[in-house]
């Protein structure tokens, strides 16, 4: 559905984290607004790219709602590397933009690096 037929990301990117020998923990984020008429099919295009096969590093995604139809889908990745790793397989995964593409949304994408985190699930020392 909406990863047929379609370039790996096309969203223009905000943000760049570069790396530096280490290998850090990093969020991406795809952002836009999608029209009430086409919340079904954006809805329907989520749950298609999280059936799919994990990508190697992807730790946790989320799809989040804001207001008039604000959308935004995170992705935590255990390291740049393993998200760049998407970018260069034989044949483009199913990614978040191409799911706000296909309905007509116009995507931005903004890579972040996970400076300190919480994690109420991780067991404390």
């Amino acid at each position: 559905m909406c990863c047929r037929g379609t370039t790996w990301a096309g969203a223009p990117q905000r943000g760049y984290v570069e790396a530096s020998g280490v290998s850090e923990r990093v969020l991406s984020e795809v952002s836009a607004t999608v029209s009430a008429d086409r919340e079904g099919a954006f809805l329907a295009g989520f749950e298609e790219l999280v059936s799919l096969p994990r990508a190697d590093g992807l730790l946790r995604t989320e799809l989040l709602r804001g207001p008039d139809g604000e959308r935004r889908v995170q992705t935590r990745w255990r390291d740049l590397e393993a998200l760049a790793a998407t970018r260069v397989t034989p044949e483009p995964p199913c990614t978040a933009p191409q799911v706000f593409h296909s309905v007509g949304a116009k995507p931005m994408l903004d890579i972040l690096e996970v400076e300190s985190a919480y994690d109420s699930t991780l067991p404390t020392e």
